[in-house]
């Protein structure tokens, strides 16, 4: 199995970007992009502005796609369980 790093895009990511969109034959993306790289290769993005998605056509990516959106998902709150606990004086055994 191929190791798959999700991480933010970062300035020197432009070109890889750029090249992911033309080959993709979309526009590149813009704002804030989640990138899947898969064997150093830049196989998939996500723009976190607007969730569209540009992926290299040529290789298997619709796992990469569903990876950076789940990683895009906001994480689910957890409820504090405080209240379910009792309450003692400091200093109390």
């Amino acid at each position: 199995m191929t190791p798959v790093l999700v991480r933010p895009a970062r300035s020197v990511d432009a070109a890889d970007l750029a090249h992911l969109a033309a080959l993709d034959s979309a526009a590149p993306l813009t704002g804030d992009v989640l990138l899947a790289v898969s064997g150093g290769e830049v196989a998939a993005a996500m723009s976190l502005d607007t969730g569209a998605v540009v992926a290299n056509p040529f290789v298997p990516t619709s796992h990469l796609v569903e990876l950076l959106r789940t990683a895009a998902r906001p994480a689910p709150r957890r409820r504090a369980r405080l209240a379910a606990l009792p309450l003692r004086p400091l200093g109390a055994a």
